[in-house]
């Protein structure tokens, strides 16, 4: 087992790979901001190392710091969470060059699917469902945009090769609007990810978004640990995660748990992986697989009895995954609520004192964060501040535990999006299951 890691993260994510190190007898190295120095999991570590001012380029984003924490502490590994360089495949590259461990996939797969056009190619040449269109970066020339936009169908989306996180996609409804679509895109994507190159795919009107968790070690095996819909969303952002997924047949779950452990084998993947599609008419279309752990990782924990942090831990050690297949079984149901600190109806960030955290309980309840009383939320990272997990033995316990802890929940000093939380709860759309991506916009009068 590894002997130390270096914990290259911040907030709930950062104290939910403490607990899983200290599980397995892994000492830990937080390292942090000058904003971060109360952190809980820096006050909790077996030590800690600061590595430049509270902005995230500075910081989180400063390899060179992180990696110089490392090699000052005697750390063997670096887990870099969700976020920040988790998904950076030069910072994957420069950690392993650096004598360490890198607990997470090789930094040639990482680019692989970092990139949306290498990763659909990948994904077609597996066998996996993508959406159509234009197989491929597209070019300068308009009237050759205006062909595969017309083969594809209108509504059109133009994405950024190295776009996410909902970033660096533009709608196009019409040819009147289409170049002009895709320079504006292309200029964005320049500005933003560094990488000017886009391409088109059909805008499906209203999918839901399903996503598949994998786990696969050094030695090519590779196992699925089925879905979550994330499909409760606000600007690309999801809000409620839950799995399993409403609606899906067995034979479904079985049939796309089969592709995604299937193409994660051919292109050699290690450790956890979330491949996320879009679903709309019975019909799966592969979008883009992240490359590290999800934020949503606690719903999938609960229904299969994983513990993916650890696992993460332990393949990181050159362990083979002692499931296969067949030991995976889905029992029960989970929710996620994100809680963000945030006006519930402006949605502007709410930094400050935390003067009183009292977290939910009873019976299926998990509560993953970072808050505690006296704690102040910095202005200068994302703002969500702490994960409310309900599980019940089918869907409609699970609801109703999480009304119940919704209510319970008291967080004072900061407003919180717990008010939108309790208000989609009460949604009796929500309830049915089977919301598409839109759905909340819609009901908050945003689209």
């Amino acid at each position: 087992m590894l002997d130390k890691v270096v914990i290259a993260n911040r907030g709930e994510i950062a104290l939910r790979i403490l607990r899983a190190c200290r599980e397995l007898g892994i000492k830990t190295v937080a390292v942090h901001s000058t904003a971060d120095r109360n952190l809980k999991h820096v006050l909790l570590s077996d030590e800690s190392v600061c590595i430049g001012p509270p902005q995230s380029r500075d910081s989180y984003l400063n390899m060179p710091a992180i990696i110089s924490a490392a090699e000052v502490t005697d750390a063997v590994a670096i887990h870099p969470g969700y976020g920040f360089l988790s998904e950076n495949a030069d910072f994957a590259e420069r950690v392993e060059k650096s004598g360490f461990t890198f607990i997470g996939p090789r930094a040639e797969t990482i680019r692989l699917m970092g990139d949306k056009v290498s990763a659909i190619r990948s994904m077609k040449a597996a066998g996996v469902p993508c959406v159509p269109g234009s197989d491929g970066p597209l070019g300068t020339e308009p009237e050759e945009m205006l062909r595969i936009a017309r083969e594809i169908g209108f509504p059109v989306i133009i994405k950024a090769s190295g776009g996410g996180g909902g970033r660096g996609m533009r709608v196009v409804q019409s040819e009147a609007t289409l170049v002009h679509s895709v320079g504006v895109t292309r200029a964005e994507a320049l500005a933003a990810f560094g990488n000017d190159q886009v391409y088109m795919e059909k805008f499906l009107e209203r999918p839901r978004h399903i996503e598949f968790q994998v786990l696969g070690d050094h030695y090519g095996n590779v196992i699925c640990l089925g879905e979550r819909d994330c499909s409760m969303q606000r600007r690309h952002q999801k809000v409620v995660e839950e799995a399993p997924a409403p609606g899906l047949t067995a034979k479904q779950r079985k049939s796309m748990s089969e592709r995604a452990a299937s193409a994660c084998a051919d292109i050699g993947y290690r450790g956890a992986g979330t491949l996320e599609f879009l679903y709309q008419d019975d019909e799966f279309y592969f979008i883009e697989m992240n490359t590290r752990i999800q934020v949503e990782h606690p719903v999938t924990e609960i229904v299969t009895g994983i513990d993916l942090v650890k696992a993460q831990l332990r393949i990181a050690a050159g362990e083979r995954l002692p499931w296969s297949q067949e030991d995976v079984q889905i029992r029960g149901h989970a929710i996620e609520c994100r809680i963000n600190a945030e006006d519930p109806k402006k949605f502007t960030p709410s930094p400050g004192l935390v003067k009183l955290w009292h977290p939910p309980g009873g019976p299926g309840i998990r509560v993953d964060s970072h808050l505690y009383t006296g704690y102040t939320v910095p202005p200068y990272y994302d703002s969500l501040v702490a994960k409310i997990i309900a599980y019940g033995e089918d869907r409609d316990t699970a609801i109703a535990r999480m009304r119940n802890a919704l209510v319970e929940v008291v967080i004072e000093g900061i407003k919180t999006n717990v008010p939108l939380h309790q208000e989609i709860f009460q949604h009796a759309a929500f309830r049915a299951g089977g919301t598409d991506i839109h759905y909340l916009e819609r009901r908050l009068g945003l689209k």
